[in-house]
Formats: structure tokens, C-alpha cells, sequence
């Protein structure tokens, strides 16, 4: 589907505001012609009413010798070429003056005072004519007629239109003009917003200024703001994530480097294999960092949300947790699992998320706690993973507990315990391959972006408790989707999940 052009605001403003203003100008210019025609009817009118009735009146006073001083007089009153009047004097019987083809009828006839006005033809020319009669003691009454062309009137009106159209034109070119400033003055702002945003690079990303901004703008201006600090605190945090990524990838790689120069100058097998070993160790543990950094990219906000699906976290705790126990044999730690709040373990706990990424949450936890335990207690470590359901804020949330009873994490270092690359200093000295400090970091990346929570608790026993919340989709949504899920729990796990109260032993 072709995408709509592009439209310009100017454009669009100009032409919203001066066609409008045009169009007022054309109708006011159509009323004013409109207006100027009737008053040039009724002055015209009135003049050959006025022009005939003052005939009538020296007829009146003539008397008897009218048709003789009557006509002198008529012919001096019409005599202007200017004007074009026609005039036609008789009594029915005899023609005393004027033009005797002026019609005595026509049509549009309208009565003024003592006189009748209408329209007639005369020599193929339109006029309109002015009528009085004055009766005569004896005899017919005299007929005074006055007209003029209706041509003359047009003349007249356009004579009036004109000296109305004049100012109004100007004032029309001036509102053209007017509105050309105002629009160009009002949309400076975003030109100079524009060019603001243009100067910005990807090292400045500085907040646009406001001051001159218009009230209407300014809800754009803090939008872009907002979004120009969201994305200078990206930048500076992937910017920081790439330079300490970095630094950590460079302690491992030196180490590579260094036990592979190590075997291959050294002349003793022993000393060959104990730096292959060495070599190996620093191989994994740049495997591991890189899969952690990989791990901590795919938890960016927006990255995974498009692939979330049902996923039942008991199960998925279960299914964790059993992958861990040849490890957890491996360094005598005992690794068992529960359900508090269904020991039969037969209702899913249905949330809405990534289950790569919450695998990776719990496998996390784990291998932090296979990390500190059996350091302190060789014999007797313990690492047991509990799951139930809780309600906070009234909102069903699952409740993962990851538990040990190895040392725990000193109260000074709680609070930087889910920053990245964070080692606590106390546990490095133990002996403990601290790693690169970005388990937790993920763990926290991945709840904050399931809209979860993971905080971390003194265990009873003096060990480390971390407790992982994710919100449970709605019971009647959770219904409906739980048995495709369950299905394919029960089919990934087989027989291997026993139904039990008590602490199962993975």
C-alpha cells in the first residue's frame, strides 16, 4: 500500500487561511455589487420620479397655457447628454413635447408617492420610466413620462462597486500578507527546533531548549526531551556494558594467551599438561562470560517481549533444577525442590514470559549457590528450591526461593549485589571463582523485564535467599491455557516428577 505524501504545514496553513480569506473577500465584494445595484435602483427611481413630478407641477401651474410654457421648460430640464433622459408630455390626444414612441405601460411597475415607475422597451434600449398624470379641469389628464436606460444605472453601480472593491482589495492583499508573516513568525519555532535536533550528534544528545517554545509545541518538545534523555541513558549504559565488557573479556583472553605461551615453550610433559589445564580453565571461563554477556543482551527491555509465551513456572522450576543435580552430586550439595502451596504439585502456576530467559533466572541462582555452599560446609551443603504462590498488592504473583546454607552476603555488600560486574570482595578471598559478577545483573535485567521482582533475604540458617516473584496471568485466562502447558511439562519431564509434601530430592 502506497504510503500518503508528505504534506507541508505552511502550505497547508497558507492555504486554510487565505482561501478562506479570499472567499470572504469575493462575497463581500458580491453583496457590496448587490447592495450598490438596489441603492442605484432607488436613487435613479426617486430622480425620475422627482423629475417628473416637477413637470407636473408646472403644468399644474400653467394652467391653460401649459403647452405652451411647459415644453421650453422640459426640453432645458432634459437636454443633458450626460444623463440620457427621454421625456414624453400629451393628453391622451395630442403629443405637447418630448419623444411620443416613449411607451405609456410596462412591466415591474412599482408606485413612488405620486408617480409609477416601470421598465419598457424604447428604440430596442431597455428604460426605465417615471409616470404622473395630472388631471384637467376639462379634458383628458396630462401624462408627464421621464426615463433613462437601465444601462445608465449599471454604469452606476459599477461606479459605486469600485469605490467599495478598492479598500477591500487592499485590505485583502494586507490580510494576504499578514497571514504570510504571522504563519512564517508562528512556525520559526519548529524551524528552529529542527535545527536544534539537527546539531545533535550521538556523544551530545542535549535536552532541546523550551524557552522560546510556544505553549501549544511544548508537550512535542518535552516528548522529544524525554525521549532524548531515554536514549542518552541507553547509550551511556551500553557505552559503560561495552567497556566493561571489555575489561572482563580481557582478563580470560590475557589468561588463553598466556597458558598457550606457557605450553608451548615448556620442555617437561608436566609442565605442558598443567598448562593445557590452565588453558582450558581460562577457555571456560571466557565461554561462560560470553554466554552471560549474550544472556544480559537478549534480557534488554523490547528485546524478548515479542516472544513470550504461557509458561508454568513449577514446572519450569522443577525442570531446572533437575538439570543442575549431576553438579550439585558432583560437590556433595544436596538440591532438593518443593511446592508449598500445592504439595501434590498438580496445579500450573501459569505466567506470561520468555521461558529461555526464566530457565536462565533459575539456572543463575543455582550455580550461584553451588558456588559459595560447598566451600563452607563440605559435607552438609544444602541448596533447596521452593515455589508457591502469593498475592501482593491483589496480584497473583509465582514465588520462586532459591536457598543455602553457605555463608550468605555480608549486609555491606546487599545493596550492589545486582549491579554488573559487581564481586564481592569477601568471597573472592575465600577461594570462590567469583566469575564476572553478571549472574545476578541477568537475573534482575530478566524479572525487570517480565514485570517481576527479585530481592535477596538472610536465609534462617545464615545462608543466602534469593526470592524471584513473576505475575500470574488471571485464573480464568491461566484455566484455559494450562493444559497445553502442562502437556508439554509433563512431556519434557516424563515420570520423573514425584507428587510428595515433603522436600524432593532432585
Amino acid at each position: 500500500m502506497p504510503q500518503p505524501a508528505a504534506t507541508s504545514l505552511r502550505r497547508t496553513l497558507l492555504r486554510r487561511l487565505a482561501a478562506p480569506l479570499s472567499l470572504l473577500a469575493l462575497m463581500s465584494g458580491l453583496i457590496a455589487y448587490w447592495l450598490a445595484w438596489q441603492y442605484t435602483q432607488h436613487v435613479v427611481d426617486r430622480s425620475l420620479a422627482d423629475l417628473a413630478t416637477a413637470i407636473s407641477k408646472q403644468i399644474q401651474i400653467a394652467g391653460p397655457d401649459a403647452p405652451i410654457t411647459v415644453p421650453p421648460l422640459a426640453q432645458a430640464m432634459f437636454s443633458d447628454p450626460v444623463e440620457h433622459l427621454v421625456y414624453r408630455i400629451s393628453n391622451g390626444e395630442t403629443e405637447i413635447a418630448g419623444d411620443h414612441n416613449l411607451p405609456l405601460r410596462g412591466t415591474n411597475v412599482r408606485r413612488m408617492h405620486y408617480a409609477y415607475v416601470f421598465e419598457t422597451q424604447h428604440e430596442g434600449v431597455t428604460v426605465r420610466v417615471a409616470q404622473v398624470r395630472v388631471d384637467q379641469p376639462t379634458g383628458n389628464p396630462i401624462v408627464v413620462e421621464v426615463g433613462q436606460p437601465v444601462h445608465h444605472r449599471f454604469r452606476i453601480a459599477a461606479e459605486f462597486l469600485v469605490a467599495i472593491m478598492m479598500p477591500l482589495l487592499l485590505l485583502l492583499l494586507a490580510g494576504w500578507v499578514i497571514v504570510w508573516r504571522v504563519v512564517n513568525q508562528q512556525l520559526n519555532p519548529l524551524t528552529a527546533l529542527a535545527d536544534s535536533l539537527n546539531r545533535q550528534t550521538h556523544t551530545s544528545l542535549e535536552p532541546v531548549d523550551e524557552s522560546y517554545v510556544p505553549v501549544e509545541i511544548r508537550p512535542l518538545t518535552g516528548a522529544l526531551n524525554a525521549l532524548l534523555d531515554r536514549l542518552k541513558s541507553a547509550l551511556d549504559a551500553q557505552r559503560k556494558f561495552i567497556a566493561d565488557a571489555a575489561h572482563q573479556l580481557r582478563t580470560p583472553l590475557t589468561a588463553v594467551k598466556l597458558h598457550a605461551e606457557q605450553a608451548a615453550v615448556a620442555r617437561d610433559p608436566q609442565q605442558t599438561l598443567a598448562a593445557v589445564r590452565e588453558l582450558r580453565a581460562a577457555a571456560d571461563r571466557a565461554v561462560r562470560l560470553s554466554n552471560q554477556l549474550l544472556s544480559l543482551a537478549r534480557a534488554e527491555p523490547g528485546e524478548q517481549a515479542a516472544r513470550f509465551v504461557d509458561v508454568d513456572m513449577a514446572a519450569l522450576a522443577f525442570d531446572t533444577g533437575a538439570e543442575w543435580v549431576p553438579r550439585a552430586l558432583a560437590v556433595h550439595v544436596d538440591l532438593g525442590f518443593q511446592r508449598l502451596d500445592d504439595p501434590g504439585n498438580e496445579h500450573p502456576l501459569i505466567a506470561r514470559g520468555n521461558p529461555v530467559l526464566l530457565h536462565e533466572v533459575i539456572a543463575n541462582l543455582l550455580d550461584n549457590a553451588l558456588k559459595y555452599v560447598p566451600p563452607s560446609r563440605v559435607d552438609g551443603g544444602r541448596i533447596t528450591v521452593t515455589v508457591s504462590q502469593t498475592v501482593i498488592d491483589e496480584v497473583r504473583m509465582a514465588e520462586i526461593v532459591v536457598e543455602d546454607n553457605g555463608p550468605g552476603v555480608p549486609h555491606t555488600q546487599q545493596a550492589d549485589l545486582f549491579k554488573r560486574f559487581f564481586r564481592g570482595d569477601g568471597q573472592a578471598d575465600s577461594g570462590v571463582d567469583t566469575g564476572a559478577g553478571l549472574g545476578l545483573a541477568i537475573v534482575h535485567d530478566i524479572m525487570v523485564l517480565h514485570h517481576g521482582s527479585v530481592h535477596y533475604e538472610h536465609a534462617p540458617e545464615g545462608g543466602a535467599r534469593f526470592i524471584v516473584r513473576i505475575p500470574l496471568l488471571p485464573a480464568a485466562t491461566a484455566t484455559g491455557s494450562s493444559q497445553p502447558a502442562a502437556a508439554a511439562g509433563d512431556a519434557s519431564r516424563g515420570a520423573k516428577k514425584p507428587a510428595h509434601s515433603a522436600p524432593v530430592d532432585l
